[in-house]
């Protein structure tokens, strides 16, 4: 499906999980700063946004942990999927207008590179890879980082590319892998095709916002705009790219599952409310790197800030409705739990 121009709708594709674990509160910063964009857009700007989620449920990663628990790597990702949705649900973020896993979309997936294959911009190798040729975007390559093409660089030993900065479009599978027939022999997605499939499938060749993390900026956002404009053969495919600053541990050291610092969203709500967490957010510019909210003793200036809102909200409430001081007072402290 996909969406004809209305000026009233946003387009906006979210990076969404790889699933295969417990989403961490850098996830949940990301994915709150976009949620209070996307209501400021829908209720300031009276935009409807339809937004598009893709969720990565097949990957190295997942295939590892699967193999690690001794059961399917489907099983391990539908579980994981829905308990992301469950955190995404307690943090009051409003889910997206659509999910779309890569699994479902495989045939659309080969149909994009065997695209850009034709048109001179992918190759296949001998051993039942696929990449993008990057040379064939020489000029063009590098919008969002301005990375550029070194004729002279070194190729990895046992690499099959052409060129060091070429990326897979399509992995040829190991044994007894997950992977899915095709003309270039049994495989599966490369990762940044996957994105731009699954956008535009629904969007076609325009997109308004594209959000994630900063850390997505370089290379699966830059190699996402690669694919697409090859693909449509247009000179912009995306508008604006939003990317969210780190959530950072102990100074600048960001707060990642492979560091092994992180905190899943689940133990830090034992602690604290959504609210409060959405309050942390909002503090900060989205771009902006942020500490650790367990660092920062969230009840103490968090918790104000929050609570003097909230009675900015009642107060204007109550002299809406012609509420008396005592009466507002009533239904502030029932409120409050006081």
């Amino acid at each position: 499906m996909t969406f004809s121009i209305d000026f009233n709708l946003v387009h906006r594709y979210s990076c969404g999980p790889t699933v295969y674990d417990h989403a961490h509160l850098g996830h949940a910063c990301s994915y709150v700063k976009f949620d209070i964009i996307r209501r400021i857009i829908t209720k300031i700007f009276g935009k409807e946004v339809v937004m598009v989620m893709g969720i990565t449920d097949i990957d190295d990663k997942i295939i590892k942990r699967a193999n690690e628990m001794n059961i399917s790597p489907v099983a391990l990702a539908r579980f994981y999927e829905e308990d992301f949705k469950r955190d995404m649900e307690a943090l009051k973020v409003l889910p997206p207008t659509i999910y779309m896993r890569v699994t479902e979309n495989i045939p659309q997936v080969i149909a994009f590179i065997q695209q850009l294959v034709a048109s001179g911009h992918a190759y296949a190798t001998s051993r039942g890879n696929v990449y993008f040729d990057i040379r064939s975007w020489e000029g063009r390559y590098g919008k969002l980082r301005q990375i550029y093409i070194d004729e002279e660089e070194e190729m990895a030993v046992d690499s099959d590319k052409h060129h060091m900065k070429d990326f897979a479009l399509w992995k040829a599978a190991s044994p007894q892998e997950m992977c899915w027939d095709s003309p270039w022999g049994k495989g599966r997605p490369g990762w940044h095709i996957e994105c731009s499939t699954i956008s535009s499938l629904v969007f076609g060749q325009h997109l308004d916002i594209h959000t994630g993390g900063i850390d997505l900026a370089f290379p699966h956002h830059e190699n996402e705009i690669t694919q697409c404009e090859a693909y449509h053969q247009c000179q912009q495919w995306g508008n604006y790219f939003l990317h969210s600053g780190h959530l950072h541990v102990k100074g600048s050291v960001k707060m990642s599952k492979s560091l092994k610092n992180y905190v899943t969203i689940k133990d830090f709500l034992k602690k604290s409310s959504p609210n409060q967490f959405r309050m942390f957010c909002l503090r900060s510019g989205y771009r902006s790197g942020k500490k650790n909210p367990y660092d920062e003793k969230l009840g103490g200036p968090v918790h104000d800030l929050l609570l003097r809102c909230m009675l900015c909200i009642f107060m204007s409430e109550a002299e809406l409705k012609g509420f008396s001081i005592l009466r507002f007072w009533r239904e502030m402290t029932d409120f409050l739990g006081w």
